[in-house]
């Protein structure tokens, strides 16, 4: 199946018609209108730095269910140490250029290209996307960052300096979205790291089907405050 050439409309062909590997289509650009309409619809940019933009719906996805978040012993005894500090929406952009960061050394290059970082912090300005730090003794160790769309937390990318940084803050992030009433979030791609935490594979129509669900809660746009 071709992959589709997008134009300047704002408009994503259906995800039915991506190819195996989740691939939809290519082109277009990262305004603000253009992501929250692919994050609406189930789509995710994911590029590197030489290629064009691409556009990806995966199946099988990669969901969290709030209430399904398992803690392990070990990292409950981290929690409940107080190792870290966790705050939301503090460094959102020390968040996002660490994340590149970790990225670029683990793998001699990063998707969260200086555009897409730039589309990112856009989007956090005008209160869609989300960070989640964690600190120790007055450094960021570690967090996350996503976009946020009704009930649901479309999770991008998160680091750690410091072991079990990024998971404490991942823990957080679900525990404030069980109080939210989150019903979803969107983990996107497999990772050992993230089934050890309760994440488990469904089929895109299964997420299609959850992600409708969660659009029907209006969205907590804004800084969020943690509690």
């Amino acid at each position: 199946m071709p992959v589709f050439q997008l134009s300047e409309k704002l408009i994503f062909p259906p995800i039915e018609f991506s190819e195996p590997d989740g691939l939809l289509a290519v082109g277009g650009d990262l305004s603000e209108e253009r992501l929250l309409l692919a994050y609406s619809m189930g789509i995710f940019p994911w590029y590197s730095e030489d290629s064009p933009i691409l556009w990806w719906s995966p199946d099988p996805r990669l969901v969290m269910i709030p209430e399904e978040l398992k803690i392990s012993r070990s990292l409950r005894q981290v929690i409940n140490k107080n190792t870290f500090k966790i705050t939301m929406d503090n460094a959102f952009e020390d968040v996002i250029k660490s994340c590149a960061g970790v990225h670029k050394k683990r793998h001699n290059g990063t998707w969260i290209t200086e555009k897409m970082i730039d589309a990112y912090i856009n989007l956090h300005n005008s209160g869609f996307a989300h960070s989640v730090e964690s600190w120790h003794e007055g450094e960021l160790a570690g967090g996350l960052y996503g976009v946020s769309l009704g009930g649901a937390f479309f999770g991008e990318s998160m680091f750690s300096k410091k072991s079990n940084a990024s998971k404490v803050a991942f823990v957080h992030l679900i525990q404030q979205s069980i109080k939210w009433g989150f019903g979803l979030i969107d983990c996107q791609v497999t990772t050992g790291h993230l089934i050890s935490l309760g994440a488990k594979e469904i089929t895109r129509s299964e997420f299609m089907k959850m992600l409708k669900q969660a659009l029907k809660m209006p969205t907590l746009q804004g800084t969020w405050i943690h509690h």
